[in-house]
Formats: structure tokens, sequence, C-alpha cells
């Protein structure tokens, strides 16, 4: 089996869903956008070169339906020829289409293909504009459908996770990222145009186009003792609260894959060998737990041991599972999330997966780290984890 190369990986700032830059801005526009910058910072790339693009989404309806993967990169000016798909794993969609796209460089069906991830949470609320959960199945079962708040709880609860250590890993998480921010650290970000609209004095409203640079969820402000003040959102005397669990985001995020072959002949320098993927099932109640088990299913498979890999990115969907799992499998906590998580920087559900890749890559580049490992909890009770392995 060949190598997979990855040349470029990038993304969009996150905004805040509703209230961010991003709240008038198509998802189509935002996915088009960075797939087109993918390839514009990809040296002699030219996009007829790309035969095709998966997108992960984990909501793939109303204005992210129809295949937004496909129609994206018409917008985006990619040929005909190139084709496209989106790919629904919730909050593992973008890494998964990084894995198949990787998975056919690998298996000598494409020298170029693009895995990437959208979703915006502002156009597609989480749970979609329709659900319909099975009506028996959910007398049984009803854990399958449980608020995601709630699998947060059970994992608080049942693993002794408390209060003030998921408000001291939340509070890390913003001044991490706020340093990253205040340093220039998120190397991995392209400026992306935003689109807003403005009244004027006639009482219409004029549409514009604005530059967003910056992920506009960080509360550089926050303290341990703000976050002990607020109060809980899914259960009665529970743990969990706004300021512990992700932000919800709109977003984008692109990576660009080649075959050796095609990185000799294009001249260009990769970033990472994309060595390995996994995803394993837990009970859906306590669906938090997925990287506990992930991770070692994926070290096991690439032989390796935790003492071997440099960095992590965990994505932090509540604080209470991402504490668990690194806690449980004894993980260094200064290899994880070193600019901060979701926590400060959002989960954009389909598009987190391709985000964190090209968050883990740029800093796999500035540590020098030669092997990474991204992994997620998944809504429905799974895990995912991928191992990248740094080139030079």
């Amino acid at each position: 089996m060949r190598d997979a190369y990855i040349v470029t990986s990038v993304r969009t700032p996150g905004c805040k869903r509703n209230k961010g830059a991003f709240k008038d801005t198509r998802p189509e526009d935002l996915l088009s956008f960075i797939l087109g910058a993918a390839v514009e910072q990809t040296p002699n790339l030219e996009k007829e070169a790309v035969e095709d693009i998966m997108v992960g989404c984990a909501f793939p309806e109303a204005e992210q339906g129809l295949n937004i993967g496909r129609i994206a990169s018409q917008i985006a000016g990619f040929p005909i020829g190139t084709s496209g798909a989106t790919i629904n794993r919730f909050c593992s969609s973008g890494l998964e289409a990084i894995a198949q796209s990787a998975l056919r460089v690998m298996a000598g069906w494409a020298d170029v293909a693009i895995g990437g991830g959208v979703e915006s949470m502002t156009y597609v609320p989480m749970g979609g504009h329709m659900p319909r959960p099975h009506p028996e199945w959910t007398q049984l079962h009803a854990d399958m459908y449980t608020s995601m708040g709630i699998t947060a709880e059970i994992v608080a609860e049942r693993y002794n996770v408390s209060r003030e250590e998921q408000d001291e890993f939340a509070c890390n998480s913003q001044m991490k990222a706020a340093e990253a921010k205040s340093k220039g650290l998120f190397t991995e970000l392209v400026p992306t145009p935003a689109t807003r609209f403005t009244q004027t004095p006639d009482g219409t409203f004029q549409r514009e186009t604005v530059i967003q640079d910056v992920d506009d969820g960080i509360r550089e402000s926050t303290t341990v003792e703000a976050l002990a003040g607020l109060n809980p959102v899914f259960k009665a005397n529970g743990t969990v609260t706004a300021g512990n669990s992700s932000q919800t985001t709109d977003g984008a995020a692109a990576t660009v894959i080649m075959s050796e072959d095609k990185v000799q002949e294009l001249g260009v320098t990769p970033i990472a060998k994309f060595k390995c993927y996994t995803t394993i099932g837990v009970h859906p109640d306590e669906m938090g737990v997925g990287p506990r088990f992930a991770i070692p299913k994926l070290l096991k498979l690439a032989g390796m041991d935790l003492a071997d890999i440099g960095l992590f990115e965990i994505n932090e969907a509540f604080a209470a599972q991402a504490l668990y799992s690194v806690r449980e499998l004894g993980i260094d906590m200064e290899k994880v999330n070193i600019h901060g998580g979701a926590i400060a920087l959002g989960h954009p559900l389909g598009c987190t997966g391709a985000k964190l890749c090209a968050t883990l890559l740029a800093n796999m580049q500035a540590t020098g780290a030669k092997y990474g490992v991204e992994s997620m909890c998944i809504g429905g009770g799974m895990g995912a984890a991928a191992l990248f392995e740094l080139c030079g």
C-alpha cells in the first residue's frame, strides 16, 4: 500500500453560532472558500489535478444538504471532472473524510484528493430541523438519542470527574487559546470572507463582506472563579455548564492529500504522512469516553505506545469527557491541546475532525513532534482516532 502525504491543511476561524462573524455566511461559501485556499497554498497544484473531494458534515440538510461536498467544490471553481461526496459520522465526520481520501491515495485509486469538513450551526442547528427518532426503538433504547450534555453528566458522575476539575480544565483551554491568539500561533488559520447584513437609514439591509481572521469565541478574561458561578444547564444539581462545554460554532477546513509520485512531480514538500485511523463503539449514554478506547486501539494497530506520541488533539466536547479520557489513559496533559480546544475555539461538529487535523499538523511542525494523534468522542456512542507522522 502506498503512503498518503498531507501537503496542506488549513481551516477558517471558528465563529460563534448565531452571534459570531459567520452568522450570515452560508456554509457553501465557507467550504468553497477553504477548498480554494487549500489548493492556492499548495505549490504548483491546479484544481484540475484534484480527483475527488470528501467533506464531513454532521447535519447535511437545508443549506448543508444536497451533497454539499459536490456543490461547494463547483462553487469553488473545481472542474466538472472533480467528484465530491458528503460524509456523516457526527463529530468525527471531518476526520472520516480525510481518512477516506487518504485511503484512496494509499490504494492507488487517486493521486490527489481533498478531505475536509463544514458545519454552520447557525443555519442548521444541532439535531437538524426535523429529527424523527424511531418510535418503537426509542422506547427500548432511548440512550441512543440522549442529549450530549446528559452523556457528559453521566461521565462526570460515573467516573468521578468533579465540577472543580472541569472548570479548571475549561479555564486552561481558554487561557491556552488566548495566548496562542495573541502570539499568532494559529498558523493553520486562513483569514476568511464573512457576510454580514447592516441596516441602512431607510430601513433596508445592505450586504457587506468583511475578512474574519480570528476565532471569535475565545474568552480571554475567563477565570476559574467565574466558571464556578455558572449554573448547570443539562441536569439539576449537575456539574456540566456552558463554561465547561464546547461552543457551538460555524467553520470549515480542508486537507490536500497526495501520493509520493505526485509530491515528487510537483516538487511539493509534504507536512506529514497519514498513518492510521480507527473507530470504536461505546455505550451511547457515555459517548464521551470514546477517545479512552479509540486511542489504545489506534496505537495497537500502529504498533506504538503512548510514549511515542509527541502531541494530541483530543476534542473537548465537554471538559468531563476529555479530562476523563486523558486521565484514564495516563496522557501527559502538557501534550494535549497545547493551544486550547473546543471549549475555547468551538466544536463545529462535522468540521471538527478536519479542523483538528490542521491544528495538530501546525503544532507538530512548530514543536518538531514526530508523531501526533487526533481523537474525539462521537454522538451515538463512538470514538475515533488518527495517527500522523511528521515528514522531514
